[in-house]
């Protein structure tokens, strides 16, 4: 008898093992099967805020039983205290080290929690940026699993334990990362770049190990109360579910929040002016960095755009013809074709919730660096007297539409692009209008727009292992 019950035991243990696996290979499966066609779709995108002021945005895939969710949280790198840069990151890491106890509800160690998710086979995903911090979930749409996934992560967002030890070790790991990067070129040249555009913002803050050394368990306590509040959160859900079943997923989401009555229905609306005010024409900083790296790393930048900027289409294109577009790009045509400068060139607009960074850049022999830097400048403020000629125009249309449904191939790809229309209050037809938008932009419409953006006596340069005695 206890032979037979042995063995049942051990036959049970490995159909669950089986079953995990295929479980857990049905959700990485999933993250490449195709999305569902958006210009059929995007009508049916559902948006409604709930009494705690969560705005969410709902988009019925029911091609397979899977639902990715996306938690976007107004609690970015900007609302760090500058002495405590690094904040905001250690909260979204913290999250999924340990729950507390709540009454009936026992606390979690990182081991439960990590157990708990693999039982169930979620796939969980996290990152803190500038503007805003963003847990991602995949499971599958079956009610148990999905209820079950939802209630845990609820409890990893709103009842972290933040336990003292595993704080320091946190600390110790993001200490040794950050002091290993101080020795990177390209490291060491990006945070420059950002000192220098942001002087007196939080978009320029840089976690140092001193920064990170300094946060205490009280920090991480009053970040957390002060930002992850349910108000500050937008959801965003693709996935097998009906309007009901989503309605009653974002409820199992929140269950483990506190109750707030003063923050009524209020939709907290992420940040456009706080927590600082942003000067767009800081004083420009041309520094050369020395390091004994065998190439020259050149930056180059100034404070561009916000999400919302009413020229994001001509920019997007301009940058696209000047050096978005990788090799048929006027940067590349000038420093790689012609004269051999560098394998690579690009450059970027990065807008945020405040206007982020325009940047360019590129890696070439410590010889060439002065060379190198003179024709990205010449070249950029050729384009900017001159615009694109009406072949660059309508090359640089036709990549970019030809290559739009590649942005949205994937049900994951798709929510990162919804959950940017839903925490940056974006038009929902943002999608179905980017062709058409795309398609009506000018080389008139990109010349002035750029020339608005982009003064280039106001760019800043900063080189990284220069040539001695070089000064940009």
């Amino acid at each position: 008898m206890q032979r037979q019950s042995l063995g049942l035991r051990l036959e049970l243990g490995t159909k669950r093992k089986v079953m995990k696996r295929i479980l857990l290979a049905l959700i990485a499966a999933a993250a490449f099967v195709q999305a569902p066609d958006l210009y059929a779709r995007s009508q049916d995108l559902r948006q409604w805020t709930t009494p705690a002021g969560v705005r969410v945005l709902f988009l019925s895939a029911p091609e397979i039983p899977m639902v990715d969710l996306a938690i976007d949280v107004d609690a970015g790198s900007r609302w760090e205290p500058p002495a405590r840069a690094g904040l905001a990151a250690m909260v979204g890491a913290m999250l999924s080290r340990g729950i507390r106890a709540n009454g009936p509800l026992p606390a979690m160690t990182e081991t439960q929690i990590s157990e708990a998710l693999a039982e169930l086979a979620v796939q969980r995903g996290g990152s803190v940026t500038l503007d805003r911090a963003s847990i991602t979930l995949r499971t599958l749409s079956d009610a148990d699993v999905r209820e079950r996934a939802a209630r845990l992560l609820s409890r990893m967002i709103f009842e972290p334990s933040f336990d003292q030890a595993i704080l320091q070790r946190e600390k110790s790991r993001t200490a040794a990362g950050l002091r290993e990067s101080m020795t990177q070129p390209q490291s060491i040249a990006t945070k420059a770049l950002w000192r220098a555009l942001y002087p007196a913002h939080p978009y320029g803050q840089q976690a140092a190990p001193e920064t990170i050394d300094a946060i205490a368990v009280d920090d991480l306590v009053r970040f957390h109360q002060q930002h992850w509040q349910a108000n500050r959160m937008r959801v965003t859900i693709v996935g097998a579910l009906t309007e009901a079943q989503a309605r009653a997923f974002v409820e199992q989401l929140f269950s483990a929040a506190p109750t707030n009555k003063a923050a009524g229905t209020q939709t907290h609306i992420p940040s456009r002016q706080h927590p600082a005010a942003l000067n767009l024409r800081p004083a420009a900083v041309r520094q050369s960095i020395a390091h004994p790296a065998s190439q020259s790393h050149l930056w180059l930048g100034l404070p561009g755009i916000a999400r919302d900027d009413p020229d994001f289409f001509a920019l997007t294109v301009g940058n696209y013809i000047l050096g978005g577009g990788g090799f048929v790009s006027r940067l590349t045509e000038e420093i790689r074709e012609k004269r051999g400068l560098s394998y690579s060139v690009f450059s970027a607009f990065q807008p945020l919730a405040q206007p982020g960074p325009f940047m360019m850049s590129l890696q070439t022999q410590k010889a060439k660096a002065p060379e190198a830097l003179e024709v990205m400048e010449k070249t950029l403020k050729r384009f900017l007297q001159e615009g694109p000629t009406e072949k660059e125009l309508k090359a640089a249309k036709q990549n970019l539409i030809g290559g739009f449904a590649l942005r949205l191939d994937t049900n994951r790809k798709l929510l990162d692009n919804l959950a940017q229309i839903n925490f940056y209050d974006m038009p929902l037809d943002y999608l179905d209008t980017w062709t058409s938008k795309v398609s009506r932009v000018t080389r008139e419409d990109i010349r002035r727009a750029m020339g608005r953006v982009i003064t280039p006596e106001q760019m800043s340069v900063i080189v990284v292992a220069g040539p001695e005695g070089f000064t940009p």
